[in-house]
This record gives structure tokens, sequence and C-alpha cells, in this order.
């Protein structure tokens, strides 16, 4: 299947449905017209923004839409370029790579060349991903609340 790969980024209290809804279905549209088959929506399993892309796209998937979910490995280990000593602690004594989502962000950024942003209250994590995004090149569109 020829599927355009579209990416749902956003803050984790957005909380407007149509407007996703509404930016996924003209993305939708606009694949189909450009003879895909459909679109895959890429979203990185947060609450907020990416719960809503990601029940929108299972809501759809006989429309075409599949949905691809990259989580960030925050407990996981860290990468060469990580400074020594930069893990954060959390309650109950674990510790977490706060560059973690960083590196999430950029992978589904390497995957997608179209960004649906959703930002709310100055989400640094959405202003991550979409710095990433037109650095890439990628057509970014972008809503805010």
């Amino acid at each position: 299947m020829n599927h355009l790969r579209v990416l749902v980024t956003g803050s984790r209290t957005w909380q407007d449905t149509d407007t996703i809804h509404n930016a996924l279905l003209a993305a939708w549209t606009d694949a189909i017209e450009a003879d895909y088959d459909g679109i895959t929506v890429i979203h990185g399993g947060a609450a907020g923004a990416d719960t809503i892309a990601d029940e929108w796209a299972r809501a759809h998937r006989s429309d075409g839409v599949q949905v691809k979910k990259y989580e960030a490995d925050w407990e996981g280990p860290c990468t060469s370029t990580c400074p020594p000593g930069h893990r954060k602690a959390r309650r109950g004594g674990t510790e977490y790579c706060p560059f973690a989502g960083h590196r999430r962000n950029q992978q589904m950024v390497d995957t997608a060349p179209v960004v649906l942003a959703f930002q709310h209250a100055g989400s640094t994590g959405t202003a991550d991903c979409i710095r990433r995004a037109e650095k890439a090149g990628a057509l970014v569109r972008r809503w805010t609340a």
C-alpha cells in the first residue's frame, strides 16, 4: 500500500478533538487526491493530541488509514551523545533520560513529509518537533490554543 505518512505532534493538554479530526480528514483527502491509498498517522503515544489522533486513525481504518506509534524510551539506555550525569530522578527512585523525547521526535520526523502540529500553552515538546520538521523540510501545518 502507498500511504502518505502524516505526523501528528501536539501538547498533552490539547483537548480540541474537532480541530484534529478536521486536520486529519483534510490530510487524508489531500492524499487520496494525490493518488495515495490513504494515510499513516504517526504519533508519539502521549496524552492529548497524540491520543486524539490515534483514536481518529483507528476509527477510520476501513477508509485506508493506518497508525504507527513511536513511544519515547524514557527509562532506557542513553546514547553516546548524552552528556554524563544528565539523567534525572523520578519519584520512586527510578531515573530517566530527558533526551528520550527528542530522540523519539527525530525518529518520527525522519519518516513523515507532512506534520500537523497542535500546540497548547507553549508546549516545549511540540516546539521541538516543529523545529526538527522544519529543518528536515517537511510541510508543517500549525494550530495553537
